[in-house]
């Protein structure tokens, strides 16, 4: 069997920063065992699998170790693909996945993606999650799939050094810990999910998806500049409208050939 393959940086204006990402292209899904060990062969925190569908494209995206039911940077890299390599005339892709339909248009700075908003709610925390990361913990929410946790300032959640083993073993997706901006940013953020198989995550659009109505809650304001603050991290622009999270972001292609296997 082969497939077009694609790998991306995603969130990211130049190579080597931002998340990779690896898109493959099929004209129908393989069985899951084949996707994911190809997830597993890529390597990269999330390989998005997209299959033709009418007009439109399904998605599937898969960890090294397990399929996840919605990641951003990967739907960001399979709108460039679809966008900027099979079809440059298009504006607008609409993928259909296991979180409904998401949209991506192109923008100035990129595409912006169009996702549900995922409503925090606070939370009890599990025991160890403060030692786990190593800090002072101000909020612990849950937006029904990660612990969401709030720090005093920016400058916790840049020097967190977290024990990746205990957060692994906690009753979640992963930890998103966050805190009020600095510089030009309403807010910093990171995400670890070592039990997908991702200690920690670049550059996480689902992340903000419930990062965006929680700061938009507390700041007063719908539109949101946000920084991850990961080694590879980058910007990103947020909007809330309504019950849907719009995500803005560049893509820059590093690889592109055809997998045999």
């Amino acid at each position: 069997m082969q497939a077009r393959l694609f790998q991306l940086d995603a969130f990211a204006a130049r190579r080597f920063t931002g998340n990779p990402a690896a898109v493959m292209l099929f004209e129908t899904y393989p069985d899951d065992c084949t996707l994911q060990a190809l997830a597993a062969e890529n390597n990269l925190a999330e390989t998005a699998f997209i299959v033709p569908h009418g007009g439109d494209f399904r998605i599937r995206w898969f960890t090294p170790i397990v399929e996840v039911p919605l990641c951003g940077h990967a739907t960001l890299a399979s709108a460039a693909v679809v966008l900027d390599r099979l079809e440059p005339a298009r504006e607008m892709v609409m993928f259909h996945s296991a979180s409904g339909p998401l949209t991506v248009r192109r923008s100035e700075r990129g595409y912006v993606m169009d996702f549900p908003a995922r409503r925090c709610a606070p939370a009890e925390a599990p025991v160890g999650l403060a030692a786990a990361l190593g800090a002072s913990v101000e909020e612990t929410l849950w937006d029904g799939f990660n612990f969401v946790v709030r720090l005093a300032a920016a400058a916790d959640v840049r020097r967190l050094a977290p024990n990746f083993a205990a957060i692994a073993i906690m009753p979640c997706a992963g930890v998103v810990v966050t805190a009020p901006g600095d510089g030009d940013y309403d807010c910093v953020s990171r995400y670890f999910a070592p039990a997908k198989g991702i200690p920690e995550d670049p550059v996480t659009g689902g992340a903000h998806c419930a990062l965006t109505p929680y700061w938009a809650a507390r700041l007063g304001k719908t539109d949101l500049r946000a920084f991850q603050a990961s080694a590879r991290g980058r910007e990103l622009r947020c909007r809330l409208d309504g019950d849907r999270v719009e995500l803005e972001g560049a893509c820059v292609f590093f690889l592109e050939g055809v997998a045999q296997w």
